[in-house]
């Protein structure tokens, strides 16, 4: 009998609106980690939404936000 059996889940999908919020990527100088998010145009506030460890987890971030093809801009 499991007790703490964890579920394995896709991350949510949040919702965000193209004309209010940019698509960043948000690295640090010190440490090199690189988070996906959105950026809102009128206060530059960052909202994040998924660490990028690979390739493959920018590909994902992508392919959930419709982003294929544009060019995510990076903030330090």
């Amino acid at each position: 009998m499991l007790f703490h059996r964890h579920k394995e889940t896709q991350p949510r999908r949040m919702a965000w609106n193209p004309e209010e919020e940019t698509p960043v990527i948000r690295c640090s100088i010190c440490t090199g980690e690189q988070v996906a998010g959105f950026q809102h145009k009128s206060d530059g506030r960052f909202v994040p939404v998924q660490l990028l460890q690979s390739e493959r987890d920018l590909d994902d971030f992508r392919a959930r936000y419709g982003l294929e093809g544009q060019e995510i801009k990076k903030i330090y």
